[in-house]
């Protein structure tokens, strides 16, 4: 059996993509709900744009998202109907800190947070936490600038106290920062920034990247001192980066692409600033914005595991006259591999490529905890998909990852696929966009009954997780 006998196999999602109930339970406003679906998306995502509240002419799909806020009860048994052993999900900070600078916890937040941990429970499902997928309280962006600001540092770690003693018990296993190196991409999703004019932007990212690092790193401490059974992993954006052609340009340019995707993780997982960035900040006359025992919190608490998202690798030329396609990470187009409807190039033995990347590099156990396929799925008059591509895709998914774990020895601990439930995407704010095992009755522009029906692949990944990943 290639995997080990508590592979824990799942789903997951985020709480801006599926909860929805935005003004309910006492929850305050924060960067993710105020990002429209539509042509000016992606400006505010990295940070062009200011929008700091809702504007009128826009529609905002994470008001409302799929509603999982009132149906998680339905959406849980569903997920306990196909095995699952883990459910990825996050938690909102503005449900527990509306504001993020309060004294005190929001404590119908806590409360259904508790309430949905405990369902999962009810199924054996162990709930996979992540502490923020993108979430930055708004007010904490109009106060202080987002993580631009040292003081996130603070608000940050009395959320994980807060978070850490009220579900000891109920969950084990948390991420600190979702997709940490997203920040450079998508700047006001990832950090809540808005760039002002004229401002050097190398020095604002990398000035939040340290903040989020060493809240990151804090966040580890206090999870270990509260409760030594913690588990805490940090979560990259991986996909590693080929070389457009054997020019060695080319082959220089995917190793520092690679890096430069890598940086996050090094210092999470083995404490300290790389050579390779330390020297790029000289270059860049940036000064580390290292105070007190920051350097020390950062060597002392890395990480217990590594967790990643995988949809495609990317390909790098170093001749500016080769087209790139306009992803959030540029990538030219890999003439080898074929794409889905958005553009997202097919690689299987790409996910195997970095796995076996990151576990030569940080030899610390590995949790894949994004891999799915977004698609146009066409329902029946019974709201029945026969998503026979999606399955077609998770399928050599799982087989490189099996070949990776039994032929190359990567000790793997997981695989939640992204979207167990059909949600908002995070790219292009679409529900057409699916991936879902799980298709939910709802549109793009927010209409439809929410009614939730079971695709085919829904009975298919049971029987994966029901063998262990031996029936695919």
């Amino acid at each position: 059996m290639p995997f080990r006998k508590d592979f824990l196999w799942g789903g997951a999602t985020a709480a801006n993509q599926c909860e929805g109930a935005y003004n309910e339970g006492g929850r305050g406003l924060a960067n993710v709900d105020v990002i429209p679906h539509g042509a000016q998306r992606w400006e505010i995502v990295a940070g062009n744009r200011k929008m700091l509240d809702f504007e009128e002419g826009y529609y905002y799909p994470a008001k409302q998202a799929i509603d999982m806020y009132h149906h998680y009860k339905e959406d849980i048994a569903l997920f306990g109907e196909m095995g699952f052993k883990v459910y990825r999900l996050s938690i909102a900070w503005t449900r527990i800190f509306p504001k993020g600078d309060e004294e005190e916890p929001n404590e119908a937040g806590l409360q259904f947070y508790e309430d949905l941990f405990r369902e999962c429970h009810k199924y054996g499902i162990e709930p996979l936490v992540t502490i923020t997928h993108f979430d930055c309280p708004i007010h904490l962006i109009k106060e202080y600038g987002g993580w631009r600001n040292r003081k996130m540092i603070e608000f940050y770690k009395k959320l994980v106290t807060v978070l850490f003693n009220r579900y000891k018990g109920l969950v084990k296993y948390w991420l600190t920062f979702n997709e940490i190196n997203v920040l450079l991409h998508g700047s006001f999703m990832g950090a809540g920034i808005c760039f002002e004019p004229n401002e050097d932007r190398y020095q604002v990212l990398y000035t939040a990247a340290h903040h989020e690092l060493v809240a990151s790193a804090w966040a580890t401490k206090i999870a270990h001192e509260i409760d030594p059974e913690n588990k805490v992993g940090c979560m990259l954006n991986a996909g590693t980066f080929y070389p457009y052609t054997c020019n060695p340009k080319d082959v220089f340019k995917a190793q520092n692409k690679n890096r430069e995707n890598y940086f996050f993780v090094d210092v999470q997982s083995r404490g300290y600033y790389p050579n390779y960035a330390l020297k790029e900040f000289e270059r860049n006359n940036f000064e580390l914005p290292a105070k007190e025992d920051d350097l020390e919190i950062l060597r002392n608490h890395t990480v217990d595991f590594i967790s990643f998202s995988y949809y495609s690798t990317k390909t790098v030329s170093a001749d500016p006259s080769v087209e790139s396609m306009n992803n959030l990470m540029k990538s030219v187009p890999n003439p080898h591999l074929k794409s889905s409807e958005w553009g997202w190039q097919i690689d299987p033995l790409g996910l195997r490529i970095t796995l076996n990347e990151l576990y030569d590099r940080y030899q610390k156990p590995l949790f894949i905890v994004e891999n799915g396929l977004g698609a146009k799925d066409h329902p029946d008059e019974n709201g029945y998909v026969e998503d026979d591509y999606r399955i077609a895709y998770l399928r050599e998914h799982i087989q490189a990852m099996k070949d990776a774990v039994e032929l190359d020895g990567v000790d793997l601990m997981g695989y939640t696929v992204w979207g167990p439930i059909d949600l908002v995407s995070a790219s292009t704010g679409e529900m057409s966009k699916r991936y879902g095992f799980i298709y939910v009755d709802r549109d793009d522009a927010g209409n439809g009954t929410l009614k939730r029906t079971k695709k085919k692949s829904f009975g298919w990944y049971k029987k994966v997780i029901q063998s262990n990943g031996e029936i695919l």
